[in-house]
């Protein structure tokens, strides 16, 4: 015993002066710890509700690369903002944003002139609405929670919620990071494109046919901040415009709505987000600002920030507005927000099928099934709740519209919907004067009926 006492000393007392002897050692350690210690604090979660924290050992070469990459992304701010749920907004000059450096936009000039917005009777909806009962009444202007700081980005400038190192190190990599899983297999009900039973993701939505000419859609859809179980699953709500081949590589989709993923923003709250591709989401495209195709015009409004109020049940109901139409004159897809709030646009030059029109419209949820412990997750849709539980406490779509090749909006007709498992999410449309077509849809996912 007093050998091995005297040895362990011995040990010691060696590898304290190995450390004073040999700087390099020290140095080459201190990297090595801070490296750890950076790995797991990085990956730490901002959920409540959620625990993301991993251990993984960044090597300095992927760290290069990884902020090599948000060089790209995070542009020079000309002021910034810390908002309370500790995003940060970069104020970044219009002509510096990162929609200009793809490659198909090289020349491309921000669209100056406002785009004819389709003509109809619009509700007036302003940012975030607040809906009590079946009447619906502006409440404030505080659309975002990033606006609860009080402070604006100057004009010239658009809002831009900043990439950290910690939401790519959330991601499976770094190509990953920002876009949505490539499908197994596109094979799919062929009236229902986008809807892909069987690889992890689960839907209930409207849908229009697929032999008709659209240019556009809109929906006031209400907002809510769904269970998420497991952090690489999530939770959306949104508007889908497509056009191409629903069975092959070169669908065409523009998508907008509110989403909540742990993974993507290490967080669980309700989020305003952007999504295109002109590939069948192999490699074009991504969601929000995340890679360049996007041209953001609007100051007040920051793609990706969290939304503020949002619906609890049987209380306060918050919704939001969503249009995308293509703008008849220079073909841009224009998304607007609330009442008559333009964000921005997808440049025409992104796309093949959708340079011309879309040829259908998906209004609906959808989340991620991971299946973990083998059983079906326990991730909501919308409020949790089922369609048949109605106002209060089902999740809503409302004023469901399409825009047709005259630049003008109607209501949605004959719209068919689609559950692949009605027994962890459901769908139930009805029509009336207040709301025009509109749905219910949500769900728990995992119970009695759903396992």
């Amino acid at each position: 015993m007093g050998t091995c006492s005297s040895l362990r000393r011995n040990n010691r007392r060696e590898f304290s002066a190995a450390l004073v002897l040999d700087p390099f050692l020290l140095l080459l350690l201190l990297f090595f710890f801070q490296l750890v210690f950076f790995s797991q604090r990085s990956l730490a979660d901002n959920s409540a509700s959620l625990n993301v924290t991993k251990y993984r050992q960044v090597s300095s070469l992927r760290l290069a690369r990884i902020e090599r990459h948000l060089k790209k992304i995070n542009k020079p701010a000309v002021y910034t903002i810390e908002s309370p749920d500790g995003d940060i907004i970069d104020c970044v000059h219009k002509r510096k944003q990162p929609a200009l450096d793809h490659p198909l936009l090289k020349n491309h000039k921000i669209q100056r002139v406002p785009p004819e917005m389709p003509k109809a009777k619009m509700m007036k909806t302003d940012g975030v609405r607040d809906t009590n009962t079946s009447s619906s009444g502006t409440r404030g202007r505080a659309w975002q929670y990033w606006h609860h700081s009080g402070q604006r980005c100057p004009k010239g400038t658009v809002p831009i919620r900043r990439s950290s190192v910690n939401d790519v190190l959330r991601a499976k990599s770094l190509y990953d990071f920002g876009k949505k899983q490539r499908k197994m297999s596109l094979a799919r009900q062929a009236d229902a494109p986008d809807v892909v039973s069987g690889n992890g993701h689960e839907h209930a939505i409207a849908y229009t046919g697929t032999s008709q000419e659209v240019y556009g859609a809109k929906a006031t859809i209400n907002v809510w901040d769904p269970t998420i179980e497991v952090v690489n699953e999530f939770s959306l709500s949104q508007i889908w415009v497509l056009s191409g081949s629903f069975d092959g590589s070169d669908l065409n989709s523009i998508e907008a709505g509110w989403q909540v993923s742990p993974e993507l923003y290490g967080d669980s709250r309700p989020r305003l987000f952007t999504y295109w591709t002109s590939d069948a989401y192999q490699a074009t495209g991504c969601y929000n600002l995340l890679c360049s195709g996007f041209v953001q015009t609007n100051s007040r409004i920051a793609i990706g920030a969290a939304i503020s109020p949002i619906s609890l049940a049987n209380a306060n109901q918050y919704d939001i507005t969503i249009l995308i139409w293509k703008d008849p004159k220079l073909g841009n897809w224009w998304m607007g927000f609330g009442d008559n709030t333009l964000v921005g646009y997808w440049p025409t030059e992104l796309f093949t099928h959708l340079a011309d029109r879309a040829t259908m419209v998906e209004w609906g949820g959808e989340v991620v099934n991971s299946r973990p412990n083998g059983e079906h997750t326990s991730t909501q849709m919308g409020s949790g709740h089922f369609a048949d539980e109605g106002f209060g406490k089902a999740s809503y779509f409302r004023n469901l519209e399409v825009v047709d090749s005259d630049n003008s909006l109607s209501s949605a007709q004959a719209i068919s919907t689609l559950a692949e498992n009605s027994n962890c999410y459901n769908i139930k449309s009805s029509n009336n004067n207040e709301w025009g077509t509109h749905f219910y849809y949500g769900g728990p996912g995992r119970n009695s009926l759903c396992y």
